[in-house]
């Protein structure tokens, strides 16, 4: 699964990439910014794997924003501007898709990503090893609830029990496949398929009331209401 963010000040323009993107089961949306700044912060508390960047921007241009981040995303660059196609390329981007922007090319970029994709990444296992007091523990991906931060550590609700492990909640979201995990709050990463109970602000495990932060309400959404 692909993880990507449109970067687009046009809402025309983002409703045409958003649809495009639905179309594709391998690609997840993560979110849609409007500007460089809303991009920065979503990078800065997601994995993100992919970019829609346009490149005429309010404040920072799609050029300068990548050049700005010492560890880019793939990208996609999306513009009306032919003239940017070069620099595009030298700064290594998937593609370069000039407005309006067809399914079919659309596509024929996403295939691109898929191929480094699959070069890059192993078929998913189903399964993740947790370091608990000098043991690995064994968890089926199914099997576990949700996550949560405590300090330096996580705790792992699963069906069997829970269980604290030293590791980053950046770490952990590294570790689970974006199709099942997302993360509704700096502390708390869930399993889309364990949701019981959906809200605005919150949602339900079980008897477990999870907080939503407000960057990230749409992660919360489960994965069969996203397409």
């Amino acid at each position: 699964m692909i993880r990507c963010i449109i970067i687009e000040d046009e809402p025309l323009a983002q409703e045409i990439l958003e649809t495009h993107i639905r179309q594709i089961p391998q690609l997840n949306l993560l979110a849609k910014c409007y500007n460089a700044l809303e991009a920065f912060n979503m990078l800065h508390t997601n994995t993100v794997d992919l970019m829609f960047l346009d490149i005429k921007m309010p404040d920072i241009n799609g050029i300068d924003f990548i050049r700005s981040l010492k560890h880019p995303p793939q990208v996609i660059f999306t513009t009306a501007y032919s003239e940017y196609a070069i620099t595009g390329y030298e700064l290594s981007a998937i593609d370069y898709l000039l407005k309006p922007i067809t399914f079919e090319r659309f596509e024929k970029s996403i295939n691109k990503m898929l191929k480094i994709q699959n070069y890059e990444h192993p078929p998913e296992k189903n399964y993740t090893y947790f370091k608990v007091s000098g043991k690995l523990i064994k968890v089926f991906h199914d099997e576990l609830l949700y996550a949560q931060s405590v300090k330096d550590y996580i705790l792992i609700h699963t069906n069997a029990g829970n269980f604290l492990t030293h590791m980053t909640m950046k770490h952990l979201v590294d570790l689970l496949p974006a199709r099942n995990f997302a993360r509704v709050h700096r502390s708390f990463l869930i399993n889309t398929n364990a949701i019981d109970l959906l809200k605005k602000n919150s949602l339900k495990i079980g008897n477990d009331v999870i907080p939503i932060g407000q960057n990230y309400r749409f992660n919360a959404k489960p994965n069969d209401l996203k397409g």
